[in-house]
């Protein structure tokens, strides 16, 4: 394998111990430090639309992190994490949506995360939009669901508006490079106006999940931007199973050795497999056949020091442009 140098004094350097935290005493300073935003404004936003946004949560700490519960101070909001335990330098979200039918114009409300280990702390995170009346949208976004790798697919948004008889959708801003927009307006009245819009997904997007906000341009003079969520899932053709290869804790010296399932639609052959370090800590047998599941026997031989480990493997695939990734990670403990 290939082999570039590995940040393992980094990742160690972000790890802060619970010795650490307790100078905090009962603030909630250190549980604020992991989440990547202190607020979140919707901004203006159609009635009936799906509005929704993560809030990424990141436990920068040696210690495991368990998130007791999460709630809203408003009717107007929910929310939920997307897993409550998070160990050392593990990820996560808050799922946030706003309810844009039931509730009109300014709303405001709070995010409230209760964390019970490794100590207890209370986070408030602000919320607020505007949901403005005069224009509804159905379905709430553009949900393309799970497409598969290579397929293109097509969504319709019904857009309607109440207000005055001139009002025009000028166009759609914001879109990504594998989907386009063809909007067509279907009726006009003395009050307002109806329109569809068709988002089309190229066969050529990337592999994985996508979730983004594009925008339709309106003449509104005050608020002319009406934002739209816009998601879907690319399905890739050849999956990693796991995609994030726990090798659990291990001592100096210690070497470990785990299975990786590479599974495909049809057959495929491995042309190599690359990784980011020159750590020289991991090894895999790369088979030389061709067949639909590939088992890849992955290896560790953990160095000198303490700390967490984290690598990326490259998945060279003959026949195919896009490569396939893995990581794996690993505690490296004292002995006793």
């Amino acid at each position: 394998m290939t082999k570039h140098p590995l940040k393992f004094a980094a990742a160690l350097a972000v790890l802060v111990t619970c010795s650490q935290m307790t100078a905090f005493g009962q603030s909630t300073e250190w549980a604020l430090k992991m989440f990547e935003e202190s607020s979140h404004d919707f901004g203006v936003v159609a009635r009936g639309s799906d509005v929704q946004h993560r809030i990424k949560i990141t436990n920068i700490y040696q210690e495991v992190v368990h998130i007791a519960e999460v709630k809203t101070s408003c009717g107007c909001t929910a929310a939920k994490p997307s897993q409550d335990t998070l160990q050392s330098l593990e990820s996560a979200y808050i799922e946030v949506v706003m309810d844009t039918k039931k509730f009109t114009r300014q709303k405001d409300s709070s995010i409230i995360i209760t964390i019970d280990a490794p100590q207890r702390a209370e986070v408030r995170i602000p919320i607020s939009a505007y949901i403005r009346t005069d224009v509804v949208l159905e379905p709430g976004s553009v949900n393309f669901g799970t497409v598969d790798k290579g397929m293109p697919a097509e969504r319709v948004i019904d857009i309607s508006y109440a207000g005055r008889a001139d009002w025009h959708i000028r166009d759609v801003e914001n879109l990504p490079a594998y989907l386009t927009a063809e909007l067509q307006e279907v009726s006009r009245t003395a009050t307002g106006a109806n329109y569809k819009l068709k988002m089309i997904l190229a066969d050529n997007a990337p592999v994985g999940p996508f979730r983004g906000l594009v925008n339709l341009i309106t003449d509104d003079g005050s608020n002319p931007k009406v934002p739209m969520l816009v998601e879907g899932d690319i399905a890739s053709d050849i999956v990693v199973n796991p995609s994030m290869v726990s090798l659990g804790m291990l001592k100096p010296g210690e070497q470990k050795t785990v299975n990786v399932v590479v599974r495909g639609k049809k057959p495929f052959r491995i042309g190599k497999v690359e990784c980011d370090s020159d750590l020289n800590a991991f090894k895999v047998q790369v088979p030389e056949d061709e067949k639909i599941v590939h088992v890849l026997p992955l290896t560790i031989s953990t160095p000198n020091g303490t700390g967490t480990i984290v690598e990326e493997f490259t998945l060279t695939i003959d026949g195919r442009d896009e490569p396939v990734t893995f990581k794996a990670f690993c505690k490296v403990v004292a002995g006793t």
